[in-house]
């Protein structure tokens, strides 16, 4: 009886540690706040259902198998926290299923891990050496009373279990009622529910998802587009039909946010070329992304098709075989060459295979540049030289064309050598934010030799040119070095300010201004195919044109957040955008239904496979 005793005293330990570990990693890595003692309670609670799960498993098994089984479970455990640490900091989010689709470029993201992985990580794993070191310190051979042990031990167990389960689940609906409901809102659903429930959640939607293709009908596309499909009317102004049989080159600016545009870092202009271009361009600087997990891939996705992508994973990966009516296959119809340009892996976010969907009639990849260890550097062809061999291409193609040109140096880790350095470093205690900042100032210089190089043939006169910042660089994690550039603390509501992107749209010989308007990257294709006067009438798209004089002033993001003219909502909090104040959540909960529908449209469009079903 001692030996098994000493056993399960050893099992109880390890679930301790685990739970312990679960707890710290939540609120000091993945950051979650605590207002109330009911979120406190929900915290304690949120690991014990699995973990009293792995213990009765491992409790179980054959006496002399739980050693094995006990060690299994924990690097199991452990792996996943990691794992989701790991991502969280570099990208403020937890892993999905879907993600796991995103192997096949897991080679390029090793530069990226190694700035992030820290000596001190190692004690996230030292709980399984010690528990290891305490089941091999006692005798582990006799299992007399293994049976014995089981009976006694799991009943009153299995009660506990299903007691604490209970109790966890209706705290967390007290404290977010409709919670699983909101799947795009991963933050709220590791805060309520747990990492561990969270991931079994989420291979629940993962599976659904793939399920739903299957029965999906015409008549949810009917309804979809009855329900979002509305009347574009033409813009009252003289813009219509301005760029119309004009080439098309959209600049996909890498990880370029609002905040650096007309601001200074040790004295010094951070986006120099960028400042002088908006004085004689229609800028949009109340822009937001609305990228979720596929980051790069689905602002592309967004721009292209005027929808939202899944919150889970990245769809370029999950449903590369969809049917899209998209940017380029409607440019096909209108005698436009259409290509996009990457000087990187062509498999890389599955683009070769995705690009056939969305109806590009050429990409160019890493082999068709140039690239040497001179010219290149992090995640490949430096900005500069990627400009320059990108506009001989350009040269090369039937007019007119719409080019799609994705920049790469201004990508994290934001690594540059000295000898590309227009300005300083940052200093703060984020080496992130310290070596953004002159990357983002090269990507500016790169973008300036892209217009002298257009300007030195006829290509520019006969262009319209837009830059857009495809999603954000500097994630949460990055708050309080954030707080010292800004000179303000950055609060729930400052972070969500800070996923403005410029959009900067450049007709040679137009005088332009700068539009306030709130807008996001889903009113990027109707507003062009305004300019090129093609038709939108009927489109099943989320987006508007950002010069009509109907289009209203309200954007909503992926995580369920939005901002209006009046309103921000955010994390669960509902402020005014002009004081940045918390105000009545009743305010807010009308846009939030609205939200949530289309968010919801966008996935059954997405899942359902329904542009099959458009005639």
């Amino acid at each position: 009886m001692k030996e098994v005793s000493q056993r399960q005293f050893i099992v109880f330990i390890a679930i301790f540690l685990l739970w312990i570990k679960t707890i710290y990693i939540g609120l000091t890595e993945f950051q979650i706040s605590l207002e109330n003692l009911n979120q406190l309670v929900i915290l304690l609670l949120n690991p014990l259902p699995i973990l009293m799960v792995g213990m009765i498993w491992v409790s179980t098994r054959k006496y002399s198998k739980q050693v094995a089984y006990l060690l299994l479970f924990m690097t199991v455990i452990s792996l996943i926290l990691y794992a989701n640490i790991i991502y969280y900091r570099a990208f403020t989010d937890f892993i999905t299923l879907s993600l796991f689709a995103l192997r096949t470029h897991a080679s390029e993201l090793i530069s990226s891990i190694i700035t992030i992985i820290k000596w001190s990580d190692l004690t996230y794993f030292i709980d399984i050496i010690v528990i290891t070191i305490l089941l091999y310190a006692t005798d582990n051979s006799s299992k007399q009373l293994e049976l014995k042990f089981k009976l006694s031990f799991i009943q009153p167990f299995v009660t506990l279990l299903i007691l604490i389960t209970v109790i966890h689940l209706c705290l967390a609906h007290i404290e977010r009622p409709q919670l699983l409901v909101r799947s795009f809102d991963r933050e709220l659903l590791v805060k309520n529910i747990g990492i561990y429930n969270f991931h079994i959640y989420d291979t629940i939607l993962h599976t659904n998802a793939r399920a739903h293709r299957m029965f999906a009908s015409e008549d949810e596309f009917i309804e979809i587009k009855n329900s979002i499909s509305k009347e574009h009317k033409i813009a009252d102004n003289d813009l219509h039909g301005i760029a119309e049989g004009k080439n098309i080159i959209v600049v996909a600016a890498e990880s370029l946010q609002n905040f650096v545009i007309n601001q200074t870092v040790n004295n010094e202009e951070i986006t120099p070329f960028l400042n002088e271009l908006i004085d004689e361009s229609f800028y949009f600087n109340e822009f937001y992304h609305q990228t979720a997990q596929g980051k790069s891939s689905d602002a592309e996705f967004i721009v292209n098709n005027s929808l939202f992508p899944p919150s889970r994973g990245a769809v370029f990966f999950s449903h590369p075989n969809n049917e899209y009516d998209a940017l380029p296959e409607i440019l096909n119809t209108y005698g436009y060459y259409t290509s996009s340009l990457h000087a990187n892996n062509g498999s890389f976010w599955n683009r070769d295979i995705m690009y056939n969907q969305l109806g590009y009639q050429r990409f160019y990849t890493q082999l068709d540049y140039q690239v040497t260890p001179d010219n290149s550097i992090g995640w490949g062809l430096k900005d500069i030289d990627f400009m320059k061999q990108s506009v001989d291409h350009l040269l090369e193609m039937p007019q007119p064309f719409y080019a799609n040109l994705i920049s790469l140096t201004n990508h994290f880790p934001f690594e540059l050598g000295e000898e590309d350095m227009y300005i300083d470093r940052y200093d703060s205690n984020s080496r992130t934010l310290n070596k953004y900042f002159p990357t983002v100032r090269y990507m500016d210089e790169s973008i300036k030799i892209l217009f002298e190089e257009l300007k030195n043939t006829k290509l520019y006169e006969e262009s319209i040119i837009i830059i857009y910042g495809d999603h954000d660089g500097i994630s949460s994690n990055h708050n309080r070095a954030m707080s010292t550039y800004l000179n303000k603390k950055v609060t729930a509501f400052t972070e969500l300010e800070l996923q403005k992107v410029p959009l900067i749209i450049h007709i040679p010989g137009i005088e332009g201004e700068t539009i306030t308007t709130v807008s996001g990257q889903v009113d990027f294709r109707p507003t062009l195919l305004h300019l090129l006067g093609i038709d939108l009438t009927d489109q099943i798209i989320f987006g508007d044109n950002l010069f009509s004089e109907e289009h209203e002033a309200f954007v909503f993001r992926r995580d369920g957040s939005f901002v209006s003219d009046e309103l921000v909502y955010t994390g669960n909090t509902c402020y005014l955008k002009k004081s940045g104040e918390p105000t009545d959540f009743y305010l807010c909960e009308p846009y939030i239904e609205r939200v949530n529908k289309n968010l919801d449209y966008s996935d059954m469009i997405i899942y359902g496979d329904l542009f099959r079903f458009n005639n």
